[in-house]
């Protein structure tokens, strides 16, 4: 079976790794890719914004199965296309994909189906969210409804933080996403990623991670896509997961498919576990980057057969996911100057592959014959481990040999549960 990967990040690149390992796959073509993902798949010289050039290109190669990595594609309606042209597509169409497109959107859902979440408020214009502010205590977060990288949560801990937040986003600081501002009540707790699997009616669970989003160590700093995570997240267990399954994942599909937008593809739901229980933060229509790389690392299955039962509407007789019993870490790796403007065309060497270990790539891109940094984050050193603190004790010696000197990364990646680890062995008095 030939397969069309869209995208060019560290999440694809770990895909394509995976399903390059499938028994099923065939071709694999990736658009647009990168240098990492051009060792596992051919490029296809496609616009990924033209849906009617990948629909043809799909004709004419003979694709099996679609996967539309990256949330943008989704939100414009690139599944519904090519499901249009009769292919099959992992991912949702346009309208489920608002969980993601649009902040506000995913609240109300939640108002809807009883999901627990934050308190919020939703507003079009400066002024009615300015008033609003009165409604909620401070801190007080404050997210651009739209698509914004990663980038558009604030949390304002004073009044004058809070009313530059809403004028920066209502000024254009984050483009047409912050056309309109959801404002959040502060929630306090762990935060957590679960995954999920659903064709729209069968749901199964698709592992846990816990993700790094500050820039600075100790979580200090401006928020970012992400600057490093690791699988499992023991926070998050079992009881808690079936927490997460009933009362979050399975009403969220359960009312879209109710309301006419059937949901097909992976559901990550960004958590915070509160004492009350685990609220929903926020809905992603993809796989989590950097949290798939380090599903990918430690996913057993056929993921290319897994895939293809879940666009078909088929998920209910495909093998259940299974996961080595071991921990996966990344650490990215950023170029200078992220999450502002990052510094390009700086060059990479050492990146001999390591036993144990994956470095997916992410921004980069070949000029000159040379591997150079294109894009923020650039790198993905993944390594596994028995438990957190082995793999990023692996994980951290493969990024000292990686040779970037106009990049940087934090070096404390899984420091909550390395800190639990040490307490752990120290109360059971064995050694540190």
């Amino acid at each position: 079976m030939n397969i069309l990967l869209i995208g060019s990040g560290g999440r694809e690149h770990a895909l394509a790794w995976k399903l390059k390992q499938s028994p099923l796959c065939g071709r694999l073509f990736a658009a647009p890719g990168n240098p990492g993902i051009y060792e596992e798949a051919d490029a296809a010289a496609i616009d990924i914004a033209d849906h009617d050039a990948v629909a043809a290109f799909c004709s004419e190669y003979d694709i099996g199965l679609i996967i539309v990595g990256p949330e943008a594609p989704l939100v414009d309606g690139l599944g519904d296309h090519l499901r249009r042209g009769g292919f099959a597509v992992f991912g949702p169409d346009k309208a489920p994909a608002q969980l993601e497109g649009s902040k506000g959107f995913t609240k109300d859902l939640c108002t809807r189906a009883g999901i627990p979440t934050a308190g919020y408020s939703r507003h079009s214009d400066k002024a009615s969210a300015l008033a609003a502010l009165a409604e909620f205590d401070l801190p007080v977060v404050i997210k651009a409804d739209g698509l914004a990288a990663g980038k558009g949560v604030i949390i304002a801990e004073n009044q004058q933080q809070a009313e530059a937040a809403i004028a920066d986003m209502f000024g254009g600081g984050f483009g047409d996403a912050g056309a309109e501002v959801v404002l959040e009540e502060f929630m306090t707790g762990e935060e957590a990623s679960f995954f999920a699997l659903t064709d729209g009616r069968t749901i199964v669970a698709f592992g846990s991670a816990q993700d790094h989003k500050r820039v600075g160590e100790g979580d200090t700093g401006p928020n970012t896509g992400g600057m490093g995570a690791y699988s499992p997240a023991p926070v998050l267990s079992a009881a808690l997961e079936q927490q997460v399954m009933d009362r979050i994942i399975r009403p969220t599909v359960e009312t879209l498919g109710k309301e006419s937008m059937p949901y097909n593809g992976v559901l990550f739901a960004g958590l915070m576990l509160t004492a009350d229980g685990p609220k929903l933060i926020e809905y992603n229509c993809r796989f989590g980057d950097p949290e798939c790389q380090v599903l990918m690392m430690r996913y057993t299955g056929d993921l290319a057969a897994l895939m293809l039962a879940v666009a078909k509407g088929e998920l209910a007789a495909a093998d259940k996911p299974e996961f080595a019993d071991m921990t996966a870490l990344t650490v990215v790796m950023a170029a200078n100057g992220y999450p502002g403007t990052p510094e390009k065309g700086g060059a990479i060497a050492g990146l001999e592959p390591q036993a144990g270990g994956k470095i997916f790539h992410a921004g980069t891109a070949m000029q000159d014959g040379n591997l150079v940094a294109i894009g923020g984050r650039v790198l993905n050193v993944t390594a596994v481990g028995a438990n957190v603190t082995a793999a990023q004790k692996a994980a951290y010696a493969m990024v000292d040999r990686v040779d970037f000197p106009t990049g940087f990364c934090r070096r404390d990646i899984g420091w909550r549960e390395v800190e639990r680890e040490m307490q752990s062995e120290v109360e059971s008095g064995g050694r540190i």
